[in-house]
């Protein structure tokens, strides 16, 4: 059984627009995960929003095709290209962010998956998906900062994708788990430090129609002993109250929202949109 779980066509009717005086040109928003899902999405979102958004992702032709539908929405967007794990890439890409306005937002979303057990996780995998998902966040985190210190206003906010997973572990995802546990650490971490001027939140979701929820489905399958379709039916949804997957666009509109003067006072927390999975699990 096949299944086509295709991320939906993003218009400008299912962008959230927000009027906030700091959503301008001037304002740099920098997005990780860019070429695709939820980072594309979140692209999207900013630049309609009127902010310039500087794009990170490894996967060059993904992102300058996520540039220019940013672009079309009639927003402003630069793709770089960045191995998140080599930090010498990370610092250039600050850098020529930097450049581009003020520093003001940071958006913590790329990400992956690998699916088995604790005693058959391989290391090389373990230490690939810290690299990405937790050093990566922290990293940027800690070069952004400063340059949102010593901005005019001395504000900004760091936003990191999070998930169910950062709530409840699931079989066979332990290093997931980890990481996502880990983003929700650090947004607190990061609140703890900002005086109220450096803000930071997490956003934690249940499935999205991503390319990453796709790619479980045959792993999950194999590692469960169950059929690819028990995988979506019983697995991904099975738990959630809203038997439906989120849409990458909805996750995005709730970073711009994080971001903007109407959530002010979200600082340490976590945005928990998973259509009822954790509170009723």
């Amino acid at each position: 059984m096949s299944f086509d779980i295709n991320e939906p066509v993003i218009t400008r009717d299912d962008i959230l627009i927000l009027n906030d005086k700091d959503f301008n040109p001037r304002n740099v928003c920098i997005v990780t995960g860019a070429g695709s899902g939820i980072g594309k999405a979140t692209c999207i979102a900013g630049a309609a929003n009127n902010l310039m958004v500087v794009g990170l992702d490894v996967d060059e032709k993904n992102g300058e095709k996520t540039q220019a539908l940013a672009r079309k929405m009639g927003g402003q967007m630069i793709f770089i290209k960045v191995d998140l794990t080599k930090d010498k890439e990370v610092e250039r890409a600050i850098k020529k962010a930097a450049k581009l306005g003020t520093l003001r937002y940071l958006a913590n979303i790329a990400g992956m998956q690998h699916i088995n057990s604790v005693e058959d996780f391989p290391m090389e995998r373990y230490d690939f998906m810290m690299s990405l998902m937790v050093r990566a966040p922290f990293y940027l985190a800690k070069l952004t900062i400063p340059y949102m210190r010593k901005s005019r206003d001395g504000r900004g906010v760091i936003a990191n994708m999070g998930s169910i997973h950062a709530h409840i572990s699931t079989l066979n995802k332990p290093v997931y788990n980890i990481t996502k546990f880990a983003m929700r650490a650090l947004s607190q971490s990061i609140a703890a430090e900002g005086g109220g001027k450096i803000r930071s939140f997490s956003v934690s979701t249940g499935f999205v129609k991503t390319a990453l929820a796709l790619n479980q489905i045959a792993a999950q399958a194999e590692q469960r002993k169950i059929r690819p379709e028990q995988v979506v039916t019983n697995v991904m949804m099975g738990k959630s109250r809203i038997k439906e997957m989120m849409s990458p666009i909805e996750v995005g509109n709730l970073f711009l929202f994080g971001f903007s003067r109407f959530a002010t006072y979200l600082n340490s927390g976590d945005l928990l949109f998973d259509g009822g999975v954790v509170l009723t699990y």
